[in-house]
């Protein structure tokens, strides 16, 4: 069935997840008539952008969300981060970035991406000039030269909808990307990451630890509380048999993989997983279109940079709508600067995190003695460490307002 009257909006997001959910946010001061298409209901714990998973927010992404006025809420979930520390295992070399050598409090903070929901969910209902259609597929897409038409599917009807500019942020498996017929690079690392709360016998004192393995890193992250967030990657034929196991087996092999930095590993959360490809979208424009967050490069979790790049996208797009000269949301010239602002940042993120995974999953003695030589060149030259700190906090390249802490510039 369709509708007889098209509703019309400035901006239409789709995907409310982590980036989705932010895009709604930024826009909200700039006076746009916005829309958020989700396919699966906020309230539910089906709701995939919202489970267990630790988020690590690099410093730039906490002034991002501190200007998406989210940051309030998720401070009392927020834990900081104030000293990382990269290992090889088995293998010599050490790496320690701290807060202090680069003149902060913090390097960033960890919070549970379910704190993240509901703290969003919460601004999302505050928002004026906000129409949310949820939960709603995206069934079908209409390009025309002033707009964009939607067909969305709302249980057994669908509807139609227009607007000026489309922002696809739907996920690695966007139906947005699929539905336009734009390619995106894929590459299965072959592991799979299982994530859970873990509960040392020592407090994290605000230390983060990245233990980089052939199959990918074993990640504590500080956590609220006495708790940490544990991400262990494995070849994905082993993923199964480490959720299955008992809990003191578990215990005692992630207790092997990381030794005893913090004691003893006392107890562990519910086990869940996920596993690690590469998809990069050939482009990220269409005509009225924008790609970004995972739905523009779903990327590796060493380093944990895949939601902080999504972040920068939505602050790049926001301050490139901010301004005057871009009244019409979709005009060509301004989706086209923002795709050239993003496009060294994405691909140098994308290149370092491709590159660190297949570096240390390389068994050659030759790739062993770079990746050794690498820490301990990092650990002993202060410019590198310092420069890699940088680099993971996510000031590099050109940096939006946003992430500076300051205001967009002009408002509609």
């Amino acid at each position: 069935m369709g509708a007889s009257q098209i509703s019309s909006y400035d901006i239409a997001v789709v995907g409310g997840g982590l980036v989705g959910a932010s895009v709604a946010c930024a826009l909200e001061p700039l006076g746009y008539r916005v829309l958020l298409v989700e396919q699966v209901p906020f309230q539910t714990s089906a709701q995939p952008s919202y489970d267990d998973r630790t988020l690590a927010l690099s410093n730039s992404s906490c002034q991002i969300l501190r200007g998406l006025q989210l940051w309030p809420g998720l401070q009392a979930h927020a834990t900081p981060i104030r000293e990382v520390i990269v290992s090889e295992l088995h293998r010599p070399g050490r790496v320690v970035l701290q807060a202090s050598e680069m003149g902060l409090a913090a390097l960033g903070h960890v919070v549970e991406a379910r704190a993240f929901g509901g703290v969003a969910l919460t601004r999302l209902a505050q928002l004026g000039g906000l129409d949310i259609r949820c939960p709603a597929a995206v069934a079908g897409i209409e390009v025309n030269e002033d707009c964009v038409r939607l067909t969305l599917r709302e249980g057994e009807q669908q509807t139609s909808v227009s607007a000026r500019l489309l922002v696809a942020a739907d996920g690695a498996a966007s139906a947005v990307r699929r539905l336009l017929g734009i390619p995106a690079f894929t590459r299965d690392y072959g592991q799979t990451a299982v994530i859970c709360n873990i509960t040392p016998e020592q407090h994290h004192d605000g230390r983060a630890f990245e233990r980089l393995t052939r199959s990918g890193p074993f990640a504590v992250l500080p956590y609220t509380g006495d708790r940490c967030g544990l991400v262990w990657s494995v070849p994905s034929g082993d993923a199964d048999a480490l959720l299955g196991l008992a809990e003191p087996e578990f215990i005692a092999r992630a207790q092997q993989r990381f030794g005893q930095a913090l004691g003893r590993f006392l107890k562990i959360g519910k086990r869940s997983a996920y596993p690690v490809k590469l998809v990069r979208a050939e482009t990220d424009l269409h005509r009225r279109t924008v790609i970004l967050g995972n739905a523009a490069h779903a990327i590796h979790p060493v380093g944990a940079q895949g939601f902080n790049l999504g972040l920068r996208d939505v602050a790049v797009l926001a301050e490139v709508l901010s301004g005057a000269a871009h009244a019409d949301p979709g005009a060509a010239d301004g989706l086209s600067a923002y795709s050239e602002w993003r496009r060294p940042d994405q691909a140098e993120t994308i290149a370092w995190t491709d590159g660190m995974a297949r570096l240390f999953a390389n068994p050659s003695p030759a790739a062993a003695l770079l990746r050794s030589a690498g820490l301990i060149l990092h650990a002993v030259v202060p410019p590198m460490r310092r420069r890699l700190a940088s680099q993971a906090m996510g000031y590099h390249e050109r940096v939006p307002r946003l992430a500076m802490g300051l205001p967009l510039d002009g408002h509609r």
